[in-house]
């Protein structure tokens, strides 16, 4: 699972445990400019994802790691996909974020209010 929180103008992802195996990153660091918004979507995992590179994609398992798909590269990190978030991003590496977060209601609103 990964953690969020805003610190000092950035939306900051750190990777836990094992997870930093899986999804070959310990943390992400976002700028809030370049953050368009954040949505709970626990339907994504079903989805195309697209290329893994590099990354760990066992079905029913685990989506983790670095997904390129038309031209996007997206990063993954999801195993309950009923808990799943994406963020949205311009201007980045990623152009956007799919997570799996303790509450995504809650990491939704942190998200969208820290852009408020």
């Amino acid at each position: 699972m990964a953690s969020m929180r805003i610190t000092d103008g950035h939306l900051e992802v750190v990777m836990e445990g094992l997870d930093k195996l899986w999804t070959f990153r310990t943390r992400l660091t976002i700028p809030l400019a370049n953050v368009r918004g954040a949505t709970v979507d626990p339907g994504i995992a079903s989805d195309f994802k697209g290329v893994r590179a590099p990354g760990t994609h066992i079905p029913g398992l685990i989506i983790a790691g670095t997904f390129h798909h038309d031209g996007d590269k997206v990063f993954w990190h999801v195993k309950d996909a009923s808990k799943a978030i994406v963020v949205e991003l311009a201007d980045e590496e990623y152009t956007r974020l799919v997570l799996q977060v303790d509450d995504p209601r809650a990491a939704v609103a942190l998200v969208e209010n820290a852009l408020a």
